[in-house]
């Protein structure tokens, strides 16, 4: 379908999209109490972030991130948070393993920290911080749960930072000798692994609007850390395909979000497309098309060389799709471009962080996936809702609103793969509440609440729900 016409297919749809009705119809649902089945070897799993989880922030020879100095300025952070300690997984690994083997979880995605392996971002090596990373995926072989090593998840070296950071071009090489500084100590055993995770989001709220760190502003900046990260991106996928031959399965994992212009006007629709360029397209075009979308020329232009777009054309194994809600979207002169978020469709609910609750949309961007770049494998790699959930008088967290958010973007997911999606396996996040970016820690996205004295894991209803959701391989309805 002709995008502009697919929006408008959306908009007239948008008011059943907070109850789970959308652009394609009602889900696809198994009588009741039947059970909506994922394929055979579907794979389940969690997906964490290091920063988010790790402490031991100068541990073993860590260098400072750029996310060590931004939390620790005033004002950057909920509270002041940092994550100093986190939920100190780095000494804590093997209890949260064995968290995950539990619930049967069969694969783990975790981030590298690039200050844990170069405490300078580039030059020697720090083979203690590389031993952490040497203990996990032991640990996790040993409970038979497939390693999935993220590279890069916003944990610059402040370092690198003081160079330029994603600002400079050099980057994209320094990326792809740290990529093969890890894969040299763990590649022997990690199959899969992702280059980036979400460059739009590193680059719109790191970089164009300062919400993240390091705290820049301004659309330049954000067009030069989206190109320098799909080309850090294109180099490392290089470096590591010539180093590992065809053993490893190579991807990336991106933000993908559909946008629908506010209200479905007319009016909002250049809005609606622009920010789908800004936050989609500029990552999946040049990565799967060898383009960047019209509408944002201008911007790279200038930073593109020749062969730029050959290096960041990369043929991947696999791609990670993270997706938490629609994006509605109409004019705003006062916009990194030119655009703002509006309503969603009234009646939708809203998780704890303020996002519209739109299940459908998650099997809209998996159609888009098939139907515009070719049916990729896809995983989903980051899907979860931040609630309020206080433990009960029993001390169990009855996370309901979790339970029933998971439930309803499975359901969309299962109905996508029976119109022809790609879907491979799921990923949840995540499994322990951890610092939550800037929101610190008043977000909750985990299954497993940590008591943020004493690190006491106590799992939730949602991680009892999810392990019996992977027994059956699927969702009973």
């Amino acid at each position: 379908m002709e995008r502009r016409s697919f929006l408008k297919a959306a908009a007239v749809m948008a008011a059943g999209a907070g109850t789970g009705a959308g652009l394609r119809g009602a889900a696809a649902q198994p009588a009741p109490g039947e059970t909506a089945a994922f394929p055979d070897g579907f794979l389940w799993g969690c997906s964490t972030a290091a920063y988010q989880i790790e402490g031991a922030v100068t541990a073993d020879g860590r260098g400072p991130s750029i996310w060590d100095v931004f939390s620790h300025r005033p004002g950057r952070t909920a509270e002041g948070a940092t994550g100093d300690i986190a939920c100190d997984h780095y000494h804590r690994y093997a209890e949260d393993v064995a968290l995950m083997k539990a619930a049967g979880m069969r694969a783990y995605r975790f981030s590298v920290a690039w200050p844990r392996v170069l405490p300078l971002g580039t030059g020697a090596v720090n083979p203690a911080g590389l031993d952490f990373y040497d203990r996990l995926v032991d640990s996790l072989l040993g409970q038979g749960i497939d390693p999935w090593p993220c590279l890069y998840h916003w944990d610059l070296p402040q370092a690198l930072q003081d160079r330029g950071g994603w600002l400079n071009r050099d980057i994209a090489g320094w990326f792809a000798d740290y990529a093969l500084a890890v894969s040299r100590r763990i590649g022997d055993r990690a199959r899969h692994w992702a280059m980036l995770n979400e460059p739009s989001v590193a680059a719109i709220l790191g970089h164009g609007l300062g919400r993240h760190a390091p705290g820049l502003t301004g659309r330049a900046n954000y067009a030069a850390a989206i190109h320098h990260q799909n080309l850090a991106q294109g180099q490392a996928l290089l470096a590591l395909r010539a180093a590992g031959g065809t053993r490893r399965q190579l991807g990336t994992i991106l933000s993908l979000q559909p946008v629908w212009p506010v209200g479905g006007l007319d009016s909002n629709h250049m809005a609606a497309e622009t920010w789908h360029a800004a936050w989609n397209r500029a990552c999946l075009d040049p990565l799967l098309l060898g383009e960047y979308p019209d509408l944002l020329a201008a911007d790279f232009a200038p930073l593109t060389r020749a062969g730029d777009l050959e290096t960041i054309r990369q043929p991947v194994d696999f791609l990670g799709l993270n997706y938490y809600n629609r994006m509605h979207q109409q004019p705003d002169p006062t916009g990194l471009v030119g655009t703002g978020y509006g309503p969603a469709p009234e009646g939708t609910r809203v998780t704890a962080m303020g996002w519209p609750v739109e299940p459908d949309g998650i099997g809209e961007m998996l159609i888009d996936l098939k139907e515009r770049y070719g049916n990729p494998p896809v995983y989903v790699t980051g899907n979860g809702g931040a609630f309020p959930d206080p433990p009960g008088p029993n001390g169990r967290v009855e996370d309901q609103d979790r339970i029933a958010y998971l439930r309803g973007h499975l359901l969309w997911a299962h109905k996508a793969i029976d119109d022809g999606a790609n879907l491979r396996g799921y990923f949840v996040r995540t499994l322990l509440d951890g610092f939550e970016w800037a929101e610190g820690y008043t977000r909750h996205f985990g299954l497993v609440q940590v008591d943020r004295k004493t690190m006491k894991r106590t799992p939730k209803a949602s991680y009892h729900w999810y392990a019996d959701l992977i027994r059956r391989n699927g969702i009973v309805v």
